[in-house]
């Protein structure tokens, strides 16, 4: 019998019959399942990779973003460099990421991708904390990286699907290939989106804290970095208490991180936050200039304005701007507060509950915004002649005494319904001067107020109206109103041509021209005051304003001579016909004209056409286009020198002591020259005033002209406002004079052009018709005077 080679021995037959041991079935189940896994997953995979295959060459490309190049906005600015407004449908500063602070920087990281650096576009880490934070096991700051962001935003929809995810995800590795993690970083924290049209955090710095973002705290780029996770739920404007909540945690993440230590957390928790106003433009108060530099630049460029980040830079004074703009303000208030008063703007039921009367006041007051200094507030209580109002976010005030007095019909018992104020009116209240509070109500008078220098035509300051969002009409520009006695000057300046002195004596006695004469009803002029004062000097009549003497004045030039004059000062004529009643200032002019008119006197004699613009520049500050002015020696001359000079002396009289006397009186300087202007029925209420380097426009009426009141005028409106102004433009300003032309003589105190002297000259005017007292009865002219007032009106 054999033996085996190992042993020598004979195997038993036990052993060769023994069965073969089976392999359990439930491990062959496992077996089997883990290969089917692992097909699958090789299939899975190759179907992932086929189908990456496909996506990848369908991939955007991302080349483009090495050259970074959003649609950036429409910026205009003043003269040095304060911006007044903001056009585009984002608002966007580019700014590169070495001038984006570190501590903004680091509040974005702590709160959005702390490993940013470390990972190649895709935190697996944080894709695990995520998860584990979905199980309550960690804090997790989420799993989509910057780079995942920066790939969405710019590239992607935001529909949640496994196609979008998959675009995402190559987008993120092709994005991390080509750009450096710098670049990559700039992109995200110029182009994400922060609420309020804000786009990156140089915008959403001007435009919740109103300064550059190179000068953030801790505090307030921690609010920031809180936005792009839900630009309108933490937004510390609309939702300052969510916003809160997410700054703190911030915070507590840049501290956790080592970005700041815990004294700079315990600061950062501790500061008051002061937050700006979204709804304004800019830091000046210059809404329509903002919109006639838009309208200029859109004519030029089109849509591209808004998209390529162009800055407009006129030649606005910011400080005298804001000047303008609180005088224009408070001239209408002051007039306001002696108008009736029109009752509240709604009423509103208030809920017993304190937290439920918070939430409706604070929606109630959302509907009627506050409109600049002119508050909206909900009456709680009326009682003893005092009103218990309060704001948002429940601030309570009472006010009492002179405070009450501009609405007293609306506390009377016997108040009408709908004037009546109770409990539930929303009513307007401002503060005073003297730091305590009024109530008011809304104007429905409006203004206009612009300064030129009339040396160049630059426009220093414009105020379009009361309130631009209240109503965008630019008063300034667009508003066609008769000028009233503000047009007397130009009558004047064409009599001088004609041999008129000042010292011409004029009467000011009655004249009355029949319906024969004036094809209609009979005309009586009649002065302001309803009187008559006899023989003046032309000088004095300019100065108190006086209508008799300047309808003669005009009779004596004829009307259409004197009509063809007034075009050298930029008026059409076409809206002054030529007729006696072009005297008063019947025709049509709007203020920007009144400007340019007056800096004709204002300069010696040049016509300046008014300009806005100095210079375009593009987002990197080249210039595109720029504008200089002529010297006033070359452009074009309006007027003789001698004309000027002597309109000058008696525009100074009417400053220092006729109706706009009040002028250098408060000023306290000679070099002060302008005239009051008020319409027919007070429809209309005008200062146009300037000093040598400086002209400056006021007018007071209403949209839809109506009476203003029977005691209300320019020199009571509108002189007030310019007084305002000038006050600060003219604070350093050197005291100037006009030097005396050549051909100009001063005989007894007077000037006289040189070949009006003697027998040429026009020594009176009027006075072989006498003069009576306004108890007289009146007397129609005689026959061949009142045939050469009919050729007047002919003509």
């Amino acid at each position: 019998m054999p033996t085996s080679p190992e042993s020598g021995k004979q195997p038993s037959s036990t052993q060769n019959n023994a069965p073969k041991p089976r392999t359990h079935w439930l491990v062959r189940a496992l077996i089997w399942l883990f290969g089917l896994a692992v097909a699958g997953a090789l299939a899975l995979g190759m179907v992932i990779a086929v189908a990456l295959a496909m996506a990848y060459p369908n991939l955007p490309d991302v080349s483009e973003l090495a050259d970074y190049r959003p649609k950036l906005p429409l910026r205009v600015y003043s003269a040095e460099g304060a911006l007044i407004g903001e056009f585009g449908e984002e608002r966007r500063t580019l700014t590169p990421i070495d001038e984006i602070p570190k501590v903004m920087v680091d509040a974005v990281l702590a709160i959005e991708d702390t490993r940013f650096f470390e990972h190649g576009g895709v935190d697996y880490k944080g894709m695990l904390r995520a998860a584990l934070a979905n199980l309550g096991k960690v804090k997790s700051q989420g799993a989509s990286t910057i780079t995942m962001q920066v790939a969405r935003n710019v590239y992607l929809s935001t529909e949640k699907t496994y196609t979008r995810k998959i675009y995402e995800v190559l987008l993120t590795f092709k994005l991390e290939h080509l750009l450096t993690k710098e670049k990559i970083l700039e992109i995200y924290m110029n182009q994400i989106f922060l609420g309020h049209r804000a786009y990156g955090f140089a915008a959403a710095s001007e435009v919740y804290f109103g300064k550059p973002l190179k000068d953030v705290t801790v505090a307030e780029a921690a609010m920031l970095a809180g936005l792009p996770k839900a630009p309108s739920a933490y937004n510390p404007i609309s939702n300052p208490k969510r916003a809160r909540i997410r700054q703190l945690y911030i915070i507590e993440r840049m501290e956790e991180n080592g970005f700041i230590t815990a004294e700079q957390a315990r600061i950062a928790r501790e500061e008051p936050l002061q937050l700006r106003n979204a709804g304004r433009s800019g830091g000046v108060n210059a809404d329509y200039v903002a919109e006639m530099a838009r309208q200029l630049v859109y004519a030029q460029y089109g849509d591209e304005a808004y998209t390529r980040g162009l800055n407009v830079y006129t030649t606005l004074n910011a400080g005298e701007q804001e000047v303008a703009y609180t005088a224009l303000r408070k001239g209408i208030m002051d007039y306001e507060r002696r108008q009736r008063y029109r009752g509240p703007e709604k009423f509103i039921a208030l809920p017993s509950d304190k937290a439920a009367l918070e939430d409706v006041i604070d929606d109630t007051l959302a509907q009627h915004p506050d409109n600049g200094d002119v508050l909206a507030a909900v009456v709680l209580q009326v009682a003893n002649r005092s009103l218990t109002v309060q704001r948002p976010d429940g601030q309570t005030l009472v006010i009492s005494g002179d405070g009450v007095k501009p609405v007293e019909s609306g506390l009377s018992d016997k108040a009408a319904p709908n004037i009546k104020i109770r409990p539930g009116a929303v009513i307007r209240i401002i503060e005073t001067s003297k730091g305590k509070w009024s109530a008011t109500q809304l104007p429905e008078v409006e203004g206009a107020f612009v300064a030129i220098d009339p040396r160049t035509g630059a426009i220093r300051a414009l105020v379009g109206g009361f309130d631009f969002q209240k109503n965008k009409f630019n008063h300034v520009t667009q508003a066609w109103r008769q000028p009233g006695s503000t047009f007397k000057p130009f009558i004047f300046s064409s009599a001088l041509e004609k041999g008129l002195s000042p010292a011409t004596l004029i009467n000011d006695s009655p004249l009355v021209y029949g319906a024969s004469v004036t094809g209609g009803q009979p005309w009586e002029p009649r002065n302001y005051d309803g009187k008559f004062e006899g023989p003046m000097t032309a000088r004095t009549a300019l100065a108190k304003s006086r209508n008799i003497p300047s309808i003669r004045v005009l009779d004596f030039t004829t009307p259409k001579f004197t009509q063809e004059w007034i075009t050298r000062f930029g008026f059409d004529a076409s809206r002054h016909p030529a007729y006696l009643t072009m005297a008063l200032g019947a025709g049509s002019v709007t203020p920007m004209q009144m400007a340019t008119a007056f800096s004709v006197f204002a300069n010696g004699g040049y016509r300046i056409n008014p300009w806005l613009i100095a210079k375009i520049t593009d987002h990197k500050g080249r210039v595109l286009s720029e504008f200089t002015p002529k010297p006033l020696e070359q452009q074009e001359r309006a007027i003789d020198a001698r004309n000027a000079f002597v309109m000058n002396s008696m525009l100074q009289t009417v400053a220092k002591s006729g109706t706009a006397a009040r002028a250098q009186a408060t000023l306290k300087r000679p070099d002060l020259y302008g005239k009051t202007g008020t319409t027919n029925d007070a429809v209309d209420a005008w200062f146009a005033g300037y000093q040598p380097t400086l002209a400056a426009i006021t007018w007071i009426g209403y949209d839809n002209p109506r009476n203003l009141g029977s005691r209300e005028t320019g020199g009571g409106l509108s002189l007030p406002i310019w007084i305002s102004f000038m006050q600060h433009a003219l604070k350093d300003v050197p005291v100037a004079s006009y030097p005396v032309p050549e051909g100009l003589t001063n005989m007894g105190g007077e000037w006289f052009f040189d070949e009006f002297i003697g027998s040429a000259s026009v020594t009176s005017l009027g006075m072989d018709t006498g003069y009576r007292s306004p108890d007289e009865p009146t007397e129609a002219p005689p026959p061949e005077e009142r045939n050469r007032i009919l050729d007047l009106f002919r003509n």
